[in-house]
């Protein structure tokens, strides 16, 4: 067996041993019917090939800051975690920054980004010492007005859009011809302003791309990079001097859902850079990376349990309690997003069986609400349990109140075969009084005198 192959096999092993742990221990079952599990070996794993990645292809010495993408997994626990791995944070609004200052992120390890920010988002941001990367010359001219005004020890950049093309999910696309995000340098005067938008602001030290996400292929991703490097080696040249001293990269490293295999690697992405843009990592230039789904994906499941097992027009269909609030993605956009199923009996053990074409059910009230469809597994039946696999980001953390659904808990967990699994809560299961609260419930006489 090679080592990749053994630790697939861990990781599958771990998955059920936690799966099987957490029916016996109630943290999955009739009162909690549906829970995600973070397999915390396989996070700081992720997060330790990260950066041995990017270590084995810089030069000695030059300064990367590995900032995770919030959005992906918006939990202060997970934040911490990584933070205790060498990851820091990079967030796009006011609650993911709040979220990253609860757990403990430093300043100096937290890039503020976003297409949207605020005044206030931006002032707060040049009070704390936050990376900020400005989106467009608007936003640029609001810094200008805050850092005449107060002195900010905030590193700035600014992000362009290399305009490289689409991957195989254009939503998910960053870097079209018309993306909403950052300067579009191949727009007619673009990449003149650009330059000259740095020649004019001596404290302009960053340059930011993010060209990549599920979908594009790690070619496109490089290429997307090349271009900022060559647009910052353009104005340095023009500055005469070393302005820009670190290059964001963005992160999108895209995930293989197909399999427990982690692929393409940080590795692989690594040595790509080292081929393509050699410049850029001679230690010239700072990086900074930002990462999301491919840390945390392959290190999360969701866990339903089979409400009902019943049959129409001859097809079974499992009802279970994850759907569209726990796997939006999934649901409205199935070809994009399948996930794989995993079966467990009533008792959390792998099921067996021959495999039968059937339906995974959610327990929203539309028809569409499926994680799975004719899709064949070991016959799924009444208290079994459908485990969707690679769910640790953009999945269980982003709740969609759908029928006023309740969030479902999650827990993280450490297992090893032959050994213990222990888990850690790291949210509650959300409860109908905090539903009521949230949608209004101090106010319900606020209509009526109106």
């Amino acid at each position: 067996m090679t080592e990749d192959q053994q630790r697939t096999y861990d990781a599958a092993t771990r998955r059920d041993l936690a799966v099987r742990s957490a029916v016996r221990q109630g943290l999955i079952g009739p009162a909690a019917p549906v829970a995600g599990l973070l397999d915390v070996t396989g996070i700081r794993a992720s997060a330790a090939s990260l950066i041995a990645a990017f270590r084995a292809v810089t030069a000695p010495g030059t300064p990367v800051l590995h900032a995770f993408a919030v959005k992906a997994t918006p939990l202060v626990p997970i934040l911490r975690l990584l933070r205790a791995e060498g990851i820091g944070a990079e967030v796009a609004s006011p609650g993911e920054l709040a979220l990253a200052r609860a757990a403990g992120l430093e300043p100096a390890r937290t890039v503020l980004d976003s297409p949207a920010k605020t005044p206030a988002e931006l002032r707060e941001a040049l009070a704390f010492g936050i990376a900020v990367n400005a989106d467009n010359p608007q936003e640029l001219a609001r810094i200008d007005a805050l850092v005449r005004s107060a002195p900010t020890r905030s590193p700035i950049g600014l992000r362009v859009n290399p305009q490289i093309g689409a991957g195989s999910i254009g939503a998910l696309s960053t870097a079209t011809a018309t993306s909403k995000f950052g300067v579009a340098l191949r727009d007619e005067g673009a990449r003149a302003w650009v330059v000259q938008a740095y020649l004019d602001r001596p404290w302009l030290t960053r340059l930011h791309t993010h060209s990549g996400s599920q979908g594009v292929p790690l070619e496109l991703m490089a290429q997307g990079v090349a271009a900022t490097y060559e647009l910052a080696e353009e104005i340095n040249r023009a500055a005469g001097r070393q302005q820009i001293d670190t290059v964001d990269l963005g992160g999108g490293l895209p995930v293989n859902f197909a399999s427990d295999e982690e692929s393409p690697t940080y590795a692989d992405y690594a040595r790509l850079l080292a081929q393509t843009v050699p410049g850029l990592l001679d230690g010239r230039y700072g990086l900074v990376t930002e990462f999301g789904r491919s840390l945390l994906a392959k290190h999360g499941t969701v866990v339903a349990l089979v409400e009902y097992a019943k049959t129409s027009g001859g097809r079974p269909i499992a009802v279970t309690h994850a759907g569209v609030q726990s796997a939006t993605r999934t649901v409205y956009a199935p070809e994009s997003w399948p996930l794989r199923i995993a079966a467990y009996d009533a008792k959390g053990h792998p099921k067996s069986g021959p495999p039968v074409a059937q339906d995974v059910a959610g327990p929203a009230c539309f028809a569409g609400d499926l994680l799975a469809e004719n899709r064949e597994l070991p016959l799924l039946e009444q208290g079994d349990y459908a485990a969707a696999l690679d769910t640790g980001a953009y999945y269980f953390a982003h709740h969609y109140s759908y029928n006023s659904l309740p969030r479902p808990g999650v827990h993280g967990f450490t297992a090893h075969p032959g050994g213990p699994v222990t888990f850690a809560t790291v949210r509650e299961p959300q409860t109908a009084a905090e539903i009521v609260a949230e949608s209004g419930g101090a106010q319900r006489d606020a209509l009526l005198g109106l």
